[in-house]
């Protein structure tokens, strides 16, 4: 009777968690019980967004043909948009191989981007076998246009789809309710950056800890302590989550083990912490060390030629950009002078690679006198530490203020690039008085030379947090690569078009 009473309640909690199961959309669609209740599926909508970038690229890859080729006839020309749009199941089944319908395995968008090519790749080899068993003679250049406009019109539309999917997030919607498992300093801090970053697709309803009693605050919301480890499962059919990330340090192992059995068991989806922090996930490999799976950690490759590519990357990308820059350059040197008295550079002592100083250059935005008046408004410092930042900074001029905003005024230090002081992407070049209040692991930062932007200008700019500001540097230095540069400089570019420069 026991026994068989452990099975039917087993069996009961399959039941109200099958909709559990992987198979999960991108960019963080919910797979919670909620989602029946919307008019139609994300994942859905997603496929069908798929689709629709498919045939257009389809469309695409014919014109170009059309336009530049030879020898391609109507019959040719109704063959191949036929076998194109015939092709669309192998398509998605190449999309659903390469999980890019699975949330976990494209968190990151350089992560999607490359399962697209792989998908992309798989698709095109796949239209040409396609092809050859049916004896249908295709053109090789259509087939090369097909998979580079499937590969640019794709990669538009699952970055669009997740844009839709952030601001949706943001609102509150398509959330994952969770749990942490494990209330200890390693759980809190989970939750506050869950809370922190909703782009991340999480809804913490709360912890379950064998410690009962108080409240964990978080970023805007009191996560409690829903019940102790032993009514996990519990805990999350009473509230209808469907998943739950464990603090790995928090319990033991023999705990953390059966609380894994139990919850993979009935279906919920289960996230373990690996205790790192900060550390890239390309960097992280998952294999077996006897009964135990270990994560071992790639070190940061620094030599050789990466050093080089890094120097030409930003020797032709500043030298390009500073001479399209050269008419905005001059017309802004006209309106600083035309706004207020004083030189149009602004030039101050930063502290470069190695903690060795130089003099960065910017356009000038606020009144000359500027360093004297920061002493009588330190006092209204709206950052942490040796930061200083004010957005209503009395001491910016009014052309200051729209030359910031579209960070205009930062080009002058494309100079500094190309006279080898400077990198396009690294940390922020730091005044020699915030160094002195930096703590020993800060200082790592100097290891490499400072950036015109960098993590912080792309996903700190604009927060105060100085706890932020150092983790973001530290990120970069420990882990560095000429792809995330390149991926930083990219994604720098809409947030200048968007104007969301200094305050």
């Amino acid at each position: 009777m026991i026994v068989r009473g452990e099975h039917n309640l087993r069996q009961g909690r399959l039941e109200r968690v099958a909709s559990r199961h992987d198979h999960d959309p991108p960019s963080g669609v919910d797979t919670t019980e909620r989602a029946t209740r919307r008019r139609s599926s994300p994942k859905a909508l997603l496929v069908a967004a798929d689709v629709g970038a498919l045939i257009l690229a389809i469309n695409v890859a014919t014109t170009i043909r059309l336009i530049i080729g030879s020898g391609f006839d109507a019959d040719a020309l109704r063959t191949a948009i036929a076998l194109g749009v015939g092709s669309l199941p192998l398509w998605l089944l190449a999309f659903v191989h390469n999980r890019l319908y699975s949330t976990r395995f494209i968190t990151r968008g350089l992560d999607e981007f490359r399962r697209i090519v792989h998908a992309v790749t798989a698709g095109t080899i796949g239209v040409a076998m396609s092809a050859f068993a049916l004896k249908i003679d295709l053109s090789r250049s259509w087939l090369v246009y097909l998979g580079l406009s499937t590969l640019v019109m794709v990669s538009i539309e699952r970055a669009a789809a997740r844009k839709v999917f952030d601001h949706l997030r943001s609102h509150g919607s398509l959330l994952r309710r969770v749990v942490i498992v494990g209330r200890n300093a390693e759980g809190l801090a989970i939750q506050q950056m869950l809370a922190n970053d909703s782009a991340l697709g999480y809804e913490v309803v709360g912890f379950v800890d064998d410690e009962m009693g108080g409240r964990a605050v978080g970023l805007g919301a009191d996560a409690p302590v829903l019940g102790s480890l032993d009514q996990t499962m519990d805990v999350i059919d009473r509230i209808g989550a469907s998943g739950a990330v464990i603090a790995a340090s928090a319990m033991d192992l023999a705990t953390s083990n059966r609380l894994i059995r139990e919850l993979t068991d009935a279906g919920v989806h289960v996230e373990l912490s690996s205790t790192l922090r900060d550390i890239a996930s390309d960097r992280l490999t998952v294999r077996p060390l006897g009964r135990f799976p270990v994560v071992y950690i790639e070190p940061v490759a620094r030599h050789g030629w990466r050093p080089v590519a890094k120097r030409t990357f930003d020797i032709v990308v500043a030298g390009v950009t500073f001479l399209l820059a050269l008419p905005v350059l001059a017309a802004a040197a006209v309106v600083i002078k035309l706004d207020s008295r004083g030189p149009v550079l602004f030039r101050q002592t930063r502290v470069g690679q190695h903690g060795l100083p130089f003099e960065v250059l910017k356009l000038r935005t606020m009144v000359v006198d500027a360093e004297e008046r920061l002493a009588g408004l330190l006092s209204s410092n709206e950052s942490e530490g040796p930061l200083f930042k004010m957005r209503d900074d009395p001491r910016v001029t009014r052309v200051g203020r729209f030359l910031r905003k579209a960070s205009i005024d930062e080009l002058p230090q494309l100079w500094n690039v190309l006279r080898n002081e400077m990198s396009l992407v690294g940390p922020r070049p730091a005044l020699p008085r915030e160094i002195e209040d930096w703590g020993t692991e800060l200082h790592q930062r100097l290891r490499v030379k400072p950036g015109i932007t960098g993590m912080w200008q792309v996903h700190g700019r604009g927060v105060a947090s100085f706890e932020l500001y150092e983790r973001l540097d530290l990120y970069y230095v420990d882990n560095w690569s000429l792809v995330n540069d390149v991926v930083i400089v990219a994604q720098t570019i809409p947030s200048v078009l968007a104007r969301r420069g200094a305050h």
